[in-house]
């Protein structure tokens, strides 16, 4: 789908394989952008890729050349640069003027990369993006001002604030709500909260939150 008609982008990160059931939780004609490795996702969840990006230190060759051979681009960057991949990769998916963005990927290998790719999520600079990502078994989604969250009565809900407190936060649809209060950096006031229906919304003030939904097997 061209670039300019399509409403969201799926980015495909590397890491740990991801499970072939995250396919049914993606977007229909999205474009597709896998970081570097992450283009070992695609086969297993089915997707032609669009664009590749990164240093390439970590890709097959051998499906990077398949990849390319049918049609994909590739949008390569130097080995010592000083973003990761992922933040390369999400930059491109910014620039094609996308509303929504799915991660699929980024758990795994190395803790540090696990973390920055978390971190990443909440930038103030993707704030104007509605993300979500699917990272191991669990549904991350940043929030700067109001979300609404999906799933099943009883499943559970996290809040995280991140990069400084979160202000001002209400949840309409969580069996312990908040009311107005603020979220520490540090806090694990926000751990393991549950739905109590199929749907809850989060919003704030100030500050962004980070809601993690754990989806064991899928």
């Amino acid at each position: 789908m061209p670039a300019e008609h399509a409403e969201a982008a799926v980015v495909l990160a590397g890491g740990d394989p991801v499970a072939p059931g995250a396919r049914g939780l993606l977007p229909g004609g999205a474009i597709v952008i896998a970081a570097d490795s992450g283009l070992h996702q695609a086969a297993l969840l089915d997707l032609e890729v669009d664009l590749i990006v990164g240093d390439l230190d970590s890709v097959d060759p051998a499906a990077l050349e398949a990849s390319i051979a049918r049609g994909a681009r590739v949008e390569r960057h130097p080995i010592a640069k000083d973003e990761t991949d992922l933040e390369l990769a999400l930059r491109a998916a910014s620039l094609l003027h996308v509303e929504r963005v799915f991660v699929v990927g980024g758990a795994g290998g190395r803790l540090d990369h696990f973390l920055a790719n978390l971190v990443l999520l909440a930038s103030p600079q993707l704030a104007h993006l509605e993300i979500e990502a699917l990272v191991g078994s669990a549904r991350v989604r940043p929030i700067h001002e109001i979300a609404e969250l999906h799933g099943k009565p009883g499943d559970l809900v996290t809040l995280l604030a991140l990069g400084g407190p979160a202000r001002g936060v209400r949840t309409t649809g969580l069996a312990y709500p908040l009311d107005g209060e603020d979220l520490l950096p540090g806090s694990t006031r926000g751990v393991s909260n549950e739905l109590c229906a199929s749907s809850a919304t989060v919003s704030l003030s100030e500050g962004v939150v980070l809601a993690v939904q754990p989806l064991g097997e899928w």
